[in-house]
């Protein structure tokens, strides 16, 4: 499965593998002597790093998860891959924002590493007022309180994924990581932080790639737009990549993938197009939606399949992607493929004071409006490049 989703995205190698090796007696050394709570831990990327924990014989591994369905398929596929491992390995599913987690954490709270990879990560989010302020909720403050939480039991480290989409964000989405990058910033001096920056990750639940599945399984068209390129990693790498900024991040240190040749843009067509010869059908180019979804009735029995490729005019879309800005320092020294970007402890209090106020006021009149909320953002971020273009990814195929 990893070779053929390499070979999808146009790469022959896996990104971190040397930089894996050179680090396994060290990680094997942390993980098997260590406790560890995984936030999130059933989405496509908590998944991934639940199971390189796993195989590495941790004492402790709960996981918790918004999503029951999900953490059942999460035990079934560790159990199916690895078996079982002497430590206590325990799966809850809690909305981490509920009191239900609260007295959870507080009956347990022995952990010495927490990760958290939970978050409202589609762009389409942001389409309605009440979505977003949910985005705001879970990006945001449901990361201050566990990592407030995390420093009150002693935990060694903090974890959080953010997003490449963090720097110089033209989205709610990336603009809400960058906003729970500067709280973390604030939270840094009560406890170590990492977080990692990085590209999509192919085939995650609900990602256009992982569209294309069920696309197939259901006999509809395959639609991708063809202007947008993007970086990928594969699961197991984002589990990797995750791992690595959690046990050897200094305070502060945000990973991402050093771009090299084993790295680079591809855009949602092309990677179309490989899938379908991949499964064995040849792409039959369609001019709108209702030739491509009357073409499906039939062209499959011909080993053909409708695709509509278009370009991008849907509210959100970065025309490129970039894992750090020019006014960052970076290490790019330390390993082969993870650069460092390193921060100093640099927030604004008083911003961030300000935006807990308004935010919490909203709330309580129970009446916000989305331009509230963009007006916010852009007082958080000065250049903010958020563009309103009136069309999201709920109103196309």
């Amino acid at each position: 499965m990893v070779k053929s989703i390499l070979e999808l995205i146009g790469r022959e190698k896996e990104l971190f593998s040397t930089d894996v090796q050179n680090s396994e007696e060290k990680l094997i050394r942390v993980v098997s002597s260590s406790r560890f709570l995984v936030l999130g831990g059933a989405g496509s990327i908590g998944q991934a790093v639940t199971r390189e924990i796993f195989k590495r014989n941790p004492t402790k591994l709960h996981v918790v998860d918004i999503s029951e369905n999900n953490l059942v398929e999460l035990v079934r596929d560790i159990r199916s891959s690895f078996g079982y491992i002497p430590g206590d390995f325990r799966t809850f599913a809690l909305d981490i924002g509920s009191v239900e987690y609260d007295a959870f954490f507080k009956a347990d709270g022995g952990y010495d590493y927490i990760l958290n990879l939970s978050a409202l990560k589609h762009v389409r989010s942001e389409k309605d007022p009440y979505t977003l302020m949910r985005m705001v909720d879970v990006n945001v403050f449901n990361t201050d309180k566990t990592v407030r939480q995390a420093a009150g039991a002693g935990a060694t480290k903090y974890f959080c994924v953010s997003t490449d989409k963090a720097a110089n964000p033209v989205n709610m989405m990336g603009a809400s990581k960058r906003i729970m990058e500067m709280f973390l910033m604030r939270r840094s001096l009560q406890m170590d932080i990492s977080t990692a920056r990085f590209a999509n990750v192919a085939f995650s639940d609900g990602s256009l790639l992982h569209g294309f599945n069920q696309r197939l399984e259901k006999r509809q068209p395959i639609v991708a737009p063809n202007d947008v390129r993007r970086y990928f990693v594969t699961p197991k790498e984002s589990g990797e990549l995750c791992l690595m900024s959690c046990i050897f991040g200094d305070n502060r240190d945000i990973f991402f993938p050093k771009l090299s040749e084993k790295l680079h843009l591809i855009s949602f067509a092309d990677i179309a197009v490989k899938y379908l010869a991949e499964k064995g059908y040849e792409p039959v180019l369609c001019s709108d939606e209702n030739e491509a979804r009357e073409l499906a009735k039939t062209l499959p029995e011909q080993g053909k399949w409708p695709c509509l490729f278009t370009s991008s005019d849907t509210t959100g879309e970065k025309d490129f992607e970039e894992f750090f800005t020019d006014q960052e320092t970076l290490d790019m020294a330390r390993f082969e493929n993870l650069g460092i970007i390193k921060n100093d402890a640099e927030f604004d209090e008083q911003l961030l004071a300000e935006f807990e106020e308004r935010i919490a006021g909203m709330k309580r009149d129970l009446t916000w409006t989305k331009q509230e909320l963009v007006d916010l953002f852009h007082r958080m971020i000065p250049g903010f490049g958020h563009k309103e273009t009136g069309r999201y990814l709920d109103s196309k195929m």
